[in-house]
């Protein structure tokens, strides 16, 4: 890899680390609570990696499980649980959920 590229590669991450530490900052509370989904796609997915982030990698949720774990971060747990599929954080089973690979998920670095 080139200097050039390189630099501009440190820029990207160090941008990308700026927007996740505001999303962080200006969309949680102290307390880890979720104050408010963020209307802008880049921002929401930030939030929502967030929280998944939270899950047990390899643990299968029954749906009132996922319930209550969203449920302690924001009252919303069927929106939330809803993106969590759409943006393929998690799958669903027979009401199973199970968080997918990390390479399955939609980069909101990329966004």
């Amino acid at each position: 890899m080139s200097q050039a590229n390189e630099m501009r590669n440190d820029a990207s991450n160090t941008a990308n680390e700026a927007m996740k530490a505001a999303v962080l900052r200006n969309f949680f509370a102290a307390d880890g609570r979720l104050v408010q989904i963020p209307a802008q796609y880049k921002k929401k997915l930030i939030a929502m990696q967030h929280l998944v982030e939270k899950l047990e990698p390899g643990c299968r949720y029954a749906e009132k499980e996922i319930n209550s774990f969203i449920h302690q971060f924001h009252e919303d747990y069927a929106t939330i649980r809803r993106e969590f599929i759409i943006h393929r954080y998690m799958s669903r089973d027979n009401d199973i959920y199970e968080m997918n690979p990390r390479d399955q998920w939609t980069k909101w670095e990329n966004v």
